[in-house]
């Protein structure tokens, strides 16, 4: 993806026009900040995603719900925070003490600061049924939602911890004075580990000269694995995840276009050096499903089997390979897949207009 070049604000929101996966491929349909956003702040205009800046509160929680964190929050920085969570004392994450809407978290972020804290983080949930921007509970059962898959690949794996949700407000301190004291405490603590680690590590990472288009927060989670998968009871799965991909691509369909690698925005799928094959990582694809709408023969598929070790350690797997050989007919060079020497373009050519170049006295 590119640097960003087009970035719409709204207060301390940004929301980047070159880094949203819908504007990167005009027919993704993603649209789940659309979705959650209680102001309707966001609309689709053209195929495109844009931010309406007068309608946006910078409430945040369409944050963790990004596929590919186009949307940030300058005075937050929910990859920063995952990396220094595992010095909170208490474990918790509220939107009345140290962070914003719950919603700026997505489950890579959660998983990571359970993997890399004593004990997993304690959600309190409390506050969300009367929050004003839990419009339809939206909000609400989108940060469930990203709890139960976390909890979900904690569980698969064998881990050991978990997440927990406070549901029911705690009772109120005697002395108000004192406890907003506290809380101000806490948020300045918080902001000044940020600090420490550039608040605005999000934001560098995607205006980085090595920036591939990956979201951090996937790198980060990878990191975490790989320090954390000896403690693993089982690392390769064959059912499906809602966090990981795992690409094939059917050889006998493939043309070889290349199509697929040009449109990957994370580069999850790129050429080989020789230009002939596919190579895939699969901890750099984000499921965006690009892939498989841009293959015009529906050579790519999605393997459901994954692999945390392949992930984690992004080790690269060659799909598909050719050889190149000259048609007979056009004497071009095509991907050769066996059988007469003849590429497709002649094939369908001569199946499509035989008839064209019969003579009169064969008629």
């Amino acid at each position: 993806m590119a640097v960003n070049s087009f970035l719409q604000k709204a207060n301390l929101f940004s929301y980047s026009g070159t880094n949203c996966v819908r504007n990167d491929y005009y027919h993704n349909d993603c649209q789940i900040c659309v979705d959650i956003c209680p102001e309707n702040a966001f609309h689709i205009i053209r195929n495109k995603l844009t931010l309406f800046e007068n309608e946006c509160t910078g409430c945040s929680a369409c944050i963790g719900s990004c596929p590919t964190e186009a949307l940030t929050i300058e005075s937050f920085d929910p990859n920063a925070f995952s990396v220094i969570f595992h010095k909170e004392e208490k474990g918790e994450i509220s939107c009345k003490k140290n962070t914003p809407c719950l919603g700026v978290f997505d489950a890579h972020h959660l998983i990571t600061m359970t993997l890399d804290s004593e004990s997993g983080p304690v959600c309190d949930m409390s506050h969300c049924e009367g929050c004003p921007i839990n419009v339809e509970g939206k909000v609400e059962r989108s940060i469930r939602e990203k709890i139960a898959v976390a909890n979900a690949f904690l569980d698969k794996v064998g881990f050991e911890k978990s997440i927990i949700t406070i549901d029911e407000k705690e009772e109120e301190e005697v002395n108000p004075k004192r406890m907003l004291f506290r809380k101000a405490v806490d948020k300045a603590k918080v902001a000044i580990e940020a600090q420490q680690l550039e608040l605005g590590m999000t934001l560098a990472h995607q205006k980085s000269h090595e920036h591939t288009g990956l979201p951090l927060k996937n790198i980060i989670l990878k990191e975490a694995i790989r320090k954390n998968s000896s403690k693993f009871e089982k690392t390769a799965f064959k059912e499906q995840s809602p966090l990981f991909f795992n690409k094939k691509i059917v050889f006998e369909k493939c043309t070889n276009c290349g199509d697929c690698a040009q449109f990957c925005p994370t580069e999850a799928l790129t050429l080989t050096a020789d230009k002939q094959g596919i190579n895939f990582v699969s901890g750099n694809c984000i499921g965006c499903g690009i892939c498989d709408d841009i293959c015009k023969t529906d050579a790519i598929y999605t393997d459901e089997s994954f692999d945390l070790i392949s992930i984690a350690y992004d080790r690269m797997e060659t799909l598909v390979h050719y050889e190149m050989v000259m048609c007979h007919e056009c004497r071009c060079p095509y991907p050769y897949r066996g059988g007469d020497p003849i590429c497709d373009r002649c094939v369908d050519f001569k199946r499509d207009f035989a008839g064209m170049f019969t003579l009169a006295k064969d008629s």
